[in-house]
């Protein structure tokens, strides 16, 4: 028996951590019942090849974007360089971008001014984004309100419940991973269990973010079940369910053209590279 089809909705599995072993990497993921993963930019040095892993294979979906915590690496002309490269490649989302407040030394108002600008880029070019927020959430809300962006994913969303109704509200899917599967996360599994089903998704964060059963190791997509069942878990739903619905909240967020679903004979997606 396969088991459930399932998206990573962020993965950065175009990092150096995953050289070695890439390919290895995402078959045992396809096997495992992972159809599709978003990979997800941090920076402009990373955006050719980001796109150009993407393209060899149908199962991955790139995001392009400047990420707050490496705020420094980013410059006044990357965001020129982004609006073009939305306009001829044309990802599924706008990210990773966002407000991270929990690191302290990192400026705010440049913070701001940045994601304002990505944000708008956005707009412009009509697509969804996907937000890495921490300790940022008013602002991150007061700023999509003041824009009409087309929804998108809050990554590894870790807001009040009230947070996460709000950007429901906002046409938003609330991003769960590899946190969920430790006990002591009460209110994390609180939170997933306490939001409607059809705003939630599931993600990685791979290499960052590993679950319990593989603490102190590199994450991979191919753990993405053990999000599932811990979702499922903490909701007491089926996991065929919960597989089901998060699925479907993915391909809503990003309007993405979902890949070829896992076979037991280990082709599909995953298993074309070129």
């Amino acid at each position: 028996m396969m088991p459930a089809a399932i998206i990573d909705t962020h993965c950065h599995l175009d990092v150096s951590e995953f050289d070695a072993d890439r390919d290895a990497v995402m078959a045992r993921a396809l096997l495992a019942g992972v159809s599709d993963i978003v990979v997800p930019a941090i920076r402009r040095a990373s955006w050719n090849a980001l796109l150009d892993f993407c393209a060899s294979r149908s199962c991955l979906h790139p995001a392009l974007g400047l990420h707050p915590v490496y705020l420094v690496e980013h410059r006044d002309e990357d965001i020129p360089a982004l609006d073009a490269a939305l306009a001829a490649r044309r990802p599924v989302a706008v990210g990773e971008i966002g407000l991270d407040y929990y690191l302290r030394d990192l400026d705010r108002k440049r913070q701001r001014a940045l994601c304002g600008a990505q944000l708008d880029l956005a707009v412009r070019h009509d697509l969804p984004v996907i937000l890495h927020v921490r300790k940022a959430h008013d602002d991150m809300l007061a700023m999509l309100r003041e824009r009409s962006v087309t929804g998108g994913i809050v990554h590894a969303f870790n807001g009040s419940e009230q947070h996460g109704l709000k950007y429901a509200e906002l046409g938003f899917a609330l991003g769960f991973g590899g946190m969920l599967t430790f006990e002591r996360s009460r209110k994390l599994r609180n939170l997933a269990a306490a939001l409607p089903l059809n705003a939630l998704v599931l993600e990685t964060d791979a290499p960052d973010m590993t679950p319990a059963a593989h603490r102190g190791r590199r994450n991979s997509p191919e753990y993405l079940p053990e999000c599932l069942a811990a979702l499922a878990e903490v909701r007491g739903m089926p996991v065929e369910e919960v597989a089901r619905a998060t699925s479907d909240n993915a391909i809503a967020a990003l309007n993405l053209q979902r890949a070829t679903k896992p076979s037991p004979g280990g082709e599909g997606a995953a298993g074309n590279a070129r």
